[in-house]
């Protein structure tokens, strides 16, 4: 097979290919030992049936327009190898000869990632949040704390957000109970907003023994609904003293001391996985913004569907339908496809990007680390190495897996150069933030799928049928 590249208008590139006689010959042979599974003749079992009958019986036409089919995408597949085409959509194939007889050739045009070329790469700036836990964010939690430990005392005043209601409620329309809107001695948090917001404009300032009446939209069908309520009383949330005490019952430390100093450190660690996360997505934001030109339509596309895929697998994991999601979160399909393309578009700028870059400063994968992630694939699947890499390898997978390493090295060049800073402009600890964890996985980009590789028995080859 011979095959040559060339430019194309646009961003594509039209791929021609030729193929001797000889060879596709062979191609003609396999297409007759098909037919013959599929052709039932007298005298001879099925699959049985020789060449020269069955071409007798049939013509050739039909062998060789079945070895077309079979064979172009071969062909074509393999010229993409040769020549590291990038190809990003679907060819355009038109057969120039060969068609009845003869050498095969054939043209494909077909739309190629393009290469951009991005500066500023280099000087990247990102602002997140601090990842130090702060004395009033320590506070906060500690407060909290004392609060699921607080009691309830009765007072004599009026009723004030923060206080405890205990009423009796119900709801009617045209003089009728309503099941659902009703409910004796209910404890109800004033200022809350989880009934009705006038419920709590109501309670604001009564006492106890006050029946208040008033009128509001139900919060199942938006329709008027009257209700009525009795205050039987008015108790507000009494603290535990900050001591050591409170320390004793409220967690496994006998002091304050080590108890916030327990809260300091959780609270630093879940900031620090924030912040983390901030900056991997603050720099693939940042690099976004270097693509300028808007990315071709078939790789937005295929980037939605892989993502679209992604959800619905993880929902079918939990039993859940896409279409169930979107009616229980109440989401606007067309609002979620915009969202979802919004996602897709940003994410092919950032490979973009990143490929950029990976160019610009020489970025390259070498054999080590190309068995080294063959290896982590195959430890995820279950597989031998050697038979992920052969299955990479037949199935012309390996420069995806090798363009995988490369841009995931572009990211890590990014960076270790970015500078981090807080909202004030304050430079935060980068080494820090990129210090890898037990715990911590790749994010941007993601490492090679694990679907890429084929778990079934492999079927027989054809040419030993």
């Amino acid at each position: 097979m011979q095959s040559s590249v060339e430019p194309a208008e646009g961003n594509k590139v039209k791929v021609r290919v030729e193929v001797p006689a000889d060879d596709f010959e062979r191609e003609v042979d396999a297409a007759f030992r098909r037919l013959a599974r599929e052709v039932r003749l007298p005298g001879f079992r099925p699959g049985k049936a020789p060449r020269r009958v069955l071409e007798a019986r049939l013509g050739s036409d039909a062998a060789r327009g079945d070895a077309l089919q079979h064979a172009l995408p071969t062909y074509y597949a393999q010229a993409l190898a040769d020549h590291e085409v990038d190809a990003i959509a679907p060819p355009e194939i038109e057969i120039t000869s060969g068609q009845e007889t003869g050498p095969v050739a054939f043209d494909a045009m077909v739309e190629v990632r393009p290469e951009v070329n991005v500066g500023g790469y280099g000087s990247l700036r990102v602002v997140i949040d601090s990842p130090e836990a702060t004395d009033t964010e320590v506070d906060e939690r500690l407060a909290h704390l004392r609060e699921q430990f607080a009691t309830l005392t009765e007072v004599g005043r009026p009723a004030a957000d923060g206080d405890t209601a205990t009423i009796d409620i119900a709801g009617s329309r045209d003089g009728a109970p309503l099941e659902g809107l009703a409910a004796e001695g209910y404890q109800y948090r004033v200022g809350a907003g989880s009934v009705v917001p006038e419920l709590d404009e109501t309670l604001a300032g009564a006492k106890v023994g006050d029946i208040l009446t008033f009128t509001a939209a139900s919060p199942a069908d938006g329709e008027p609904v009257d209700f009525r309520v009795l205050v039987k009383q008015i108790r507000v949330p009494v603290l535990p003293d900050l001591d050591d005490d409170f320390a004793a019952e409220a967690s496994e430390f006998d002091t304050v001391g080590e108890l916030r100093a327990d809260l300091t450190q959780r609270l630093a660690s879940v900031k620090l996985a924030q912040a983390r996360m901030a900056l991997r997505e603050g720099v693939a934001d940042a690099l976004a913004e270097l693509v300028s030109d808007d990315p071709p339509e078939p790789l937005i596309e295929s980037e939605m569907q892989t993502r679209l895929q992604d959800l619905a697998l993880r929902l079918g994991a939990q039993g859940i339908e896409l279409g169930q999601y979107m009616e229980v979160t109440g989401q606007d399909p067309e609002e979620f496809q915009r969202e979802l393309r919004n996602a897709g578009q940003r994410s092919v700028r950032v490979d973009l990007a990143l490929r950029s870059v990976a160019a610009s400063e020489g970025l390259e994968v070498d054999d080590d680390e190309l068995d080294a992630e063959i290896e982590m694939v195959a430890e995820r699947v279950g597989q031998p190495a050697g038979k992920v890499r052969q299955q990479f390898e037949r199935n012309q997978q390996m420069p995806l897996v090798r363009s995988d390493l490369r841009t995931r090295k572009a990211m890590n060049w990014v960076l270790e150069r970015v500078e981090v800073v807080d909202p004030d402009g304050a430079p935060l600890d980068r080494d820090a933030l990129l210090a890898e964890t037990d715990d911590e996985t790749e994010s941007l980009p993601t490492p090679l799928p694990t679907d890429l590789v084929d778990t079934s028995p492999e079927p027989p080859d054809e040419q030993d049928s």
